[in-house]
């Protein structure tokens, strides 16, 4: 099983990063945090790598929901949406699958909500 939705996007990196907050918006998320990985981790070790934007997206209500399931879910929270520009010079947005990341997680209603981020991640994904 894939940890993992993914979509390649013929954009510049700057515009797919945008296009991607707005498809997160769109479909009811929030995006709580963003963390330019390349900048970081130039400023940080020096280091050089491509353009790489991560995406802490949140629906409100679904977090509720985890939440009130299963205390310390938030550890796992929010679901992270990655965007990278490829060597090819292409840009993919990826997101994360919640029901493998929680499969370490033993409750029943925790996994109805993470069924239920599942579609809406899959569409977000899709719909870039």
């Amino acid at each position: 099983m894939s940890y993992y939705f993914s979509k390649t996007l013929t954009l510049p990196f700057a515009e797919a990063v945008e296009h991607a907050r707005t498809v997160i918006t769109e479909n009811g998320f929030g995006v709580l945090t963003e963390i330019d990985v390349s900048a970081t981790l130039k400023k940080k070790i020096g280091a050089e790598t491509r353009p790489y934007t991560i995406l802490g997206a949140c629906n409100p209500h679904m977090a509720y929901h985890a939440l009130q399931a299963e205390n310390k879910i938030g550890v796992m929270l929010p679901c992270n949406v990655i965007v990278q520009e490829l060597e090819s010079g292409d840009v993919e947005v990826s997101g994360v699958d919640p029901v493998a990341s929680m499969q370490a997680v033993d409750n029943p209603s925790l996994g109805e909500t993470a069924m239920k981020v599942q579609a809406m991640m899959k569409t977000i994904i899709e719909s870039m």
